[in-house]
């Protein structure tokens, strides 16, 4: 890779530093780089030299080439089709994400009782594609109809129930095994 190839590794940074706990400002120092620079990085606003890329690495105790080999392997182009993604769920349930991703989506179709109630840690959003759903979060209830969409924070309790024949709800989810963070 030479500087005019520069990649999309911010994502492997982060991933990285995190692991290691490490603050911004604790690999800024380590590599002689600004904090805004390899914020710009892990947020894709940016694309380091091979040089800054090399800093980076050594100040996460790997190489740029483990950084480059994370961020390709993280890249993922996955079709799920129409008769696929219910092995192992219930009738009326059905994956739109395989593996383990950040983003986790199922969609609900037919006459559908989550049962219980549901708190996650974190963010999700439900929305109804078909037919009209009865939502209860924290201890209010919202209905929703067809492209309405209900947006739930980590942490936030609910419960929810299709009212109608021929529902169709997707659940778009950031992953339980995610930590997500307010930047």
């Amino acid at each position: 890779m030479d500087d005019k190839e520069s990649v999309r590794v911010g994502a492997a940074v982060k991933r990285r530093r995190r692991s290691l706990r490490l603050t911004l400002a604790v690999v800024a120092s380590r590599s002689g780089l600004s904090v805004p620079f390899l914020s710009q990085i892990e947020n894709e606003r940016a694309r380091p030299s091979r040089r800054s890329l090399e800093l980076v690495a050594e100040a996460l105790e790997t190489t740029s080439g483990e950084l480059v080999a994370a961020a390709e392997a993280a890249r993922t182009i996955a079709v799920v089709r129409a008769d696929e993604g219910t092995e192992g769920l219930p009738a009326g349930v059905r994956r739109l994400v395989r593996g383990r991703h950040q983003l986790h989506a199922l969609e609900f179709t037919g006459e559908v009782d989550a049962g219980g109630e549901f708190q996650h840690r974190n963010d999700e959003l439900l929305y109804v594609t078909d037919g009209a759903v009865e939502v209860e979060a924290e201890g209010r209830a919202h209905r929703l109809v067809r492209g309405d969409t209900l947006y739930l924070s980590g942490g936030v309790r609910h419960r929810w129930r299709s009212t109608e024949p021929g529902t169709r709800l997707l659940v778009v989810a950031v992953a339980e095994h995610v930590e997500a963070e307010e930047e």
